[in-house]
């Protein structure tokens, strides 16, 4: 990286922003992180350009209305019910 966008004010002024204090000389030492970072992020412009798939089309099963299970056979497996609903422990 040839130019440095990043200098010591801007980090204090960001830092001030989030009310951050800082150390005497913590702000030059995040500068040089800030464009470590800012240098990690070009490297993004040489990923190459992918060509998107077709849209996306719906590959479920169409809804299909059906019976549903009485309520005895929906209790049948339940470990506890009560009054004809699933019974389950009390949370507090």
């Amino acid at each position: 990286m040839s130019e440095q966008r990043v200098d010591e004010a801007e980090v204090e002024h960001v830092a001030d922003l989030a009310r951050v204090n800082l150390d005497p000389g913590d702000a030059e030492r995040f500068v040089e992180q800030f464009v470590d970072i800012l240098e990690a992020f070009d490297t993004l412009d040489d990923v190459p350009a992918v060509d998107r798939d077709a849209d996306l089309t719906n590959v479920m099963r169409p809804d299909e209305q059906r019976d549903s299970l009485s309520q005895e056979d929906a209790l049948a497996n339940a470990t506890e019910s009560e009054d004809g609903y699933f019974k389950g422990p009390n949370v507090s």
